[in-house]
């Protein structure tokens, strides 16, 4: 390992490699930031670039990218409500309400040093156990992936208010209904297009987001309407960016575990960076012994309405996620995302197999990667904290240049995935929707996460249920997958069991 640090070090740290890191970091970050653009455009993007570079430089730069636009990717979910990447959802729950409470430039200061403390722990993880980790993922068969979806499902509890239960479910059930609407995965017919060509790829995960969030906002905003959550967009800047001590140990134990799941999270090939982000937000969200019903004496707000360790969780995750993802593709060959398995296809490219082998054929290659990430993080962090008092100063633009801007990215980021102009009308059809929705009080972010998940558990039920010949006797007999469905159900009944012993050793009034 001494070695192979030391060859890292050497291939990494040479002035040609630095260069193309700080270029991919500094490109990953700004595409990042931009609504609608996620990390699997900008490596797309720089794929050209990457392809008259040497193997080693080419790799490096392509890594930075993809956790430089993870890095990144906060911003716009912060600032204007609009997560443009999946895995920014949860960010965009308690991040835009710190920035609408003139807390801007400290939401962006939380979210750079959690998403660097992500990738440093897992960038440390991967180094240390990455052939172990990478049998570990292996022993993962669909049955378990199904098991892991329905933990994810459960976090549903997590993003409803006090008395909102049933209204989360039924966005959740909603957000499934949705991810149905294309062609089936199984047998190849279309089914809930309702006759058009344009809905037999199903709905675009972009196309949702941007429309239940971003423009619903910036909708509720020129309607002069704030919606369930009371604030309007744009409000004065104030306060300063700088973490007290007591924040600074509010958020360090959730920055850690987050970190950790988050990397557990992304050696999974298909889990990845979302469902990371997702199952942080609702574990931190249960392991507040003490749920806040207001601002308390330290000034720390409850999850969903500001909460530092709400937006500190997410952001963690799924940089660590992203990390963890470079385990099952470095080796075994096996992209963990749509993302990695463009990078799959460039290292094919270069003529590098990655697997097992990889140690001995490229060993340059494997230990420069790993060594690049440490030096990216440190490289990103240093890049956005001089600028998040400037980035923040994009609250200061007046309401009626701030509201067509928001307006302008969602349409745009949305058309210029498809080209399509049916994607737009599908987008007005839904904002419009969720605007109704979210003046009742209707949470979006259970939606969202039955979308994402609705997909998967379909298609890794359907492999399950082919595997053992139709039979259910997959939950008892894989021990693996009834221990998750088993933390499953203890997860989703322990608010009830607390809240009827809570109930219980309640003195009555007099």
């Amino acid at each position: 390992m001494l070695e192979g640090l030391a060859t890292g070090f050497t291939t990494a740290l040479s002035l040609q490699n630095l260069a193309f890191l700080l270029t991919g970091c500094v490109a990953g970050t700004f595409i990042g930031m931009l609504p609608g653009l996620g990390p699997m455009t900008a490596i797309a993007l720089m794929i050209p670039i990457a392809a008259s570079l040497d193997p080693v430089a080419g790799i490096i730069m392509m890594a930075a990218v993809y956790y430089g636009a993870i890095f990144g990717g906060s911003t716009s979910a912060i600032l204007i409500n609009a997560p443009g990447v999946a895995s920014t959802v949860p960010t965009a729950l308690d991040g835009y309400p710190l920035a609408q409470q003139g807390q801007a430039a400290k939401a962006l200061r939380v979210a750079a040093l959690a998403s660097f403390s992500g990738g440093i722990i897992a960038a440390l993880f991967l180094l240390l156990a990455a052939p172990t980790l990478a049998k570990v993922s292996l022993a993962f068969q669909s049955s378990d992936y199904f098991a892991l979806m329905i933990l994810g499902l459960v976090c549903v509890a997590a993003f409803a208010g006090p008395g909102g239960m049933l209204k989360a479910l039924l966005m959740t059930v909603i957000g499934m209904m949705l991810a149905t609407v294309g062609t089936d995965q199984t047998q190849g017919i279309p089914r809930f297009t309702l006759g058009s060509v344009d809905l037999i790829d199903g709905i675009s995960f972009l196309l949702l987001v941007m429309a239940t969030f971003a423009l619903a906002e910036a909708l509720l905003n020129i309607l002069g309407k704030t919606g369930a959550s009371g604030r309007t967009l744009n409000p004065v800047v104030m306060g300063g960016d700088r973490l007290s001590k007591s924040e600074v140990r509010d958020i360090s134990p959730p920055v850690v575990r987050s970190s950790v799941l988050g990397f557990f999270v992304g050696l999974l090939p298909g889990a990845g960076a979302t469902i990371a982000s997702f199952l942080a937000y609702g574990t931190e969200q249960r392991l507040d012994r003490k749920p806040l019903p207001d601002k308390d004496k330290q000034g720390r707000q409850p999850f969903g309405q500001g909460s530092l360790k709400g937006l500190a969780a997410p952001e963690a995750a799924n940089n660590a996620a992203a990390t963890g993802s470079f385990v099952p593709l470095l080796t075994l060959g096996l992209p963990g995302s749509g993302t990695t398995a463009i990078m799959l296809g460039a290292l094919i490219a270069y003529g590098i197999q990655p697997g097992p082998m990889l140690y001995v054929s490229s060993p340059e290659v494997f230990w420069s990667v790993i060594v690049s990430m440490w030096v990216g993080n440190i490289v990103l962090l240093f890049l956005n904290l001089p600028l998040i008092p400037y980035i923040a100063k994009i609250l200061y633009l007046p309401r009626q240049l701030l509201m067509p801007l928001v307006l302008f990215f969602s349409l745009v980021g949305v058309y210029l995935v498809s080209f399509n102009t049916f994607d737009l009308f599908l987008m007005i059809l839904l904002g419009l929707a969720a605007v109704a929705m979210r003046l009742l009080d209707y949470p979006m972010a259970p939606m969202i996460l039955g979308f994402i998940l609705g997909g998967l558990i379909e298609e890794n039920l359907n492999r399950a249920l082919l595997i053992h010949d139709n039979s259910w006797a997959f939950i008892w007999e894989r021990p693996l997958t009834l221990t998750i469905l088993m933390l499953a159900l203890l997860v989703l009944l322990a608010p009830l069991v607390s809240g009827l012993v809570r109930r219980k050793h309640q003195t009555p009034a007099d």
